[in-house]
């Protein structure tokens, strides 16, 4: 008997404690306050930009910064297994130019290694794009080794790959092409996933229904593996299975569906990991966390 059909005999209280439920925050002021931020609404979890996510360049953490944060990371309770940092929007592993994908290279490790000065554990990036310029497996070799050279280049983060809808040239989409970069990765204990939960849905694997969502957790099962999961971002989505459109939602308000989050909620492969939403509408944020966590049963 496989671990989801398993009887969970678990109290609720128990269950709520195993999940890790939160949102991207805002770091604005200095990343030491996204820790506080990320507590104001009652996050168990949260993502951050460790600096401007639409630029090359930031200034170095100072040794304040990074004491500030550890404090607020201690005053408000979180661990760093219940963190997930995203990169910048700039870095394309996968770039098809030689010069710019050394420049997002170099972007990558900048960024991994203010994790590790902050003393977190993970890094989110979404893999890459061809541009239309290459096939798509060189994409993937040249995203694949690209975060080998990243891990070399750094301690002990590691780098958690996040599946895409798959608009544009951006690859990621299938399970196929996560699993392809992972079995090219050295160092296999520093790499893992973050399923989207609408870039999924995007990508054209149902979740709408209980066959659906069987079948596409099978799948990633068969395809890569629950063991290299690491972290969710649980939005719904504006658009239907198979719209290859990345365009969130407020949970419940989009089109997957309560019986879809309710599913997701009770499901003990998501335990114990940065459960993070990027829902549009942030003044909803701290009731949509506490709506999820109704959502769990006896």
């Amino acid at each position: 008997m496989n671990k989801k059909t398993k009887k969970d005999t678990r109290s609720r209280e128990e269950k709520i404690k195993n999940k890790y439920v939160g949102t991207h925050v805002s770091a604005s002021g200095g990343v030491f306050n996204a820790p506080i931020n990320a507590r104001g609404i009652g996050a168990r979890a949260f993502g951050l930009f460790v600096k401007n996510q639409r630029r090359w360049e930031a200034k170095p953490l100072t040794d304040k910064d990074i004491e500030k944060f550890k404090e607020a990371m201690e005053k408000n309770k979180y661990t760093p297994d219940v963190v997930l940092p995203h990169d910048g929007y700039l870095i394309n592993l996968g770039n098809p130019d030689a010069e710019k994908r050394g420049k997002s290279l170099n972007a990558f490790i900048d960024e991994m290694k203010r994790c590790e000065q902050l003393g977190l554990k993970y890094i989110n990036t979404h893999p890459g794009s061809h541009l239309n310029e290459i096939s798509r497996e060189e994409c993937l070799d040249h995203i694949s080794n690209g975060i080998n050279k990243a891990l070399e280049s750094t301690e002990y983060i590691s780098v958690i790959l996040e599946n895409t809808a798959g608009q544009g040239s951006n690859l990621g989409n299938r399970f196929e092409d996560l699993a392809y970069i992972i079995e090219r990765i050295d160092d296999k204990s520093r790499i893992g996933v973050c399923l989207d939960t609408c870039h999924t849905l995007a990508a054209g694997y149902e979740l709408k229904d209980k066959e659906g969502y069987d079948k596409t957790m099978n799948a990633f099962e068969k395809t890569v593996g629950f063991k290299y999961l690491k972290a969710i971002h649980l939005n719904d989505s504006k658009f239907d299975t198979g719209s290859r459109k990345d365009r969130h939602h407020s949970i419940g308000k989009g089109v997957l569906g309560m019986d879809f989050f309710k599913r997701f909620m009770n499901d003990t492969r998501f335990d114990k990991m940065p459960i993070i939403l990027e829902t549009i509408d942030e003044t909803l944020w701290k009731e949509e966390i506490e709506l999820l966590y109704d959502l769990i049963e006896d």
